[in-house]
């Protein structure tokens, strides 16, 4: 049993009998044979921007995100999803269920959950989710430059030529106008639970207002299973603009930048050839 325990049975009100590691979180079975999930943080802003990103989230059709049980200021409890397998009519329900949670929207571009505080994470890396009312200029400062200053100064992106111009030249390649959207914000497919009850369930949001193109372009840049039925049946509930997929690569400048400040140079290459790709359609 995790030596943690103790702790997570005060947060819970009840004795925790198994403790399994899954990856960096538990799955906790309690004294009356509820089965939970418990991840810790290492900042207690990413235990309130976690827990508000899955409230928000919850209730749009096609997908669930598991219920907050409890939490403090290092743990947050969730409820325990049982694995089932990828299916057509799941990913059909998500596409579509994913288009209504885009059109809900948000406060701004960058506007966080309510309740969910300004710093808040991906992954584990800070995201400061301050508000803007452009998504280009937006996206922009807060979501690239950020984390490619935090690359330059580590040392593991050197030739950032490329995405100095994108930034240069974002408004563009930023496509339509779009209104804020209801991001879940780091949609990659281990972010993507195919539930025992034939629905896909959402899990570890970065939540906030942004682009619903960049949530598509998570889904495209790491794959997801049935990936082509979950973005018609996406398409054919709020269809995207015209150009969308020449933009991904446009979106994807911004986890594979987070990647290159957690994990290095490699994915640096990766964002470099995303800046050009961008760069190619002008």
């Amino acid at each position: 049993m995790d030596p943690r325990a103790p702790r997570l049975s005060g947060l819970l009100g009840q004795d925790v009998t198994g403790s399994v590691p899954l990856g960096g979180a538990y799955r906790l079975r309690l004294a009356d044979g509820t089965e939970v999930v418990a991840k810790r943080h290492d900042h207690e802003s990413g235990v309130l921007a976690e827990a508000a990103g899955l409230r928000w989230l919850a209730g749009s059709s096609g997908f669930r995100c598991p219920q907050v049980i409890a939490y403090d200021a290092e743990w947050l409890v969730i409820e325990a999803v049982p694995a089932g397998s990828p299916a057509v009519a799941a990913a059909e329900a998500f596409g579509r269920g994913l288009a209504a949670l885009h059109r809900a929207g948000a406060d701004g571009f960058g506007a966080p959950p309510p309740g969910g505080p300004v710093d808040a994470w991906i992954g584990l890396a800070p995201m400061r989710n301050e508000t803007g009312p452009d998504w280009p200029e937006w996206y922009t400062a807060h979501r690239v430059q950020p984390y490619l200053r935090t690359a330059v100064d580590q040392g593991v992106l050197h030739d950032h030529g490329p995405v100095d111009a994108v930034c240069e030249r974002i408004a563009e390649l930023a496509g339509p106008a779009e209104p804020p959207a209801r991001l879940h914000g780091d949609l990659w497919s281990g972010n993507v639970l195919w539930g025992a009850d034939g629905r896909v369930w959402l899990i570890d949001p970065a939540a906030h207002g942004g682009h619903r193109e960049t949530d598509l372009a998570m889904l495209h840049l790491f794959g997801c299973p049935h990936l082509d039925r979950i973005v018609t049946a996406y398409d054919e509930a709020d269809p995207l603009a015209d150009g969308w997929r020449a933009r991904l690569p446009l979106h994807q400048l911004f986890p594979l930048l987070v990647h290159t400040v957690l994990f290095g140079g490699g994915y640096g290459a990766k964002a470099v050839a995303a800046a050009r790709a961008a760069l190619a359609g002008l």
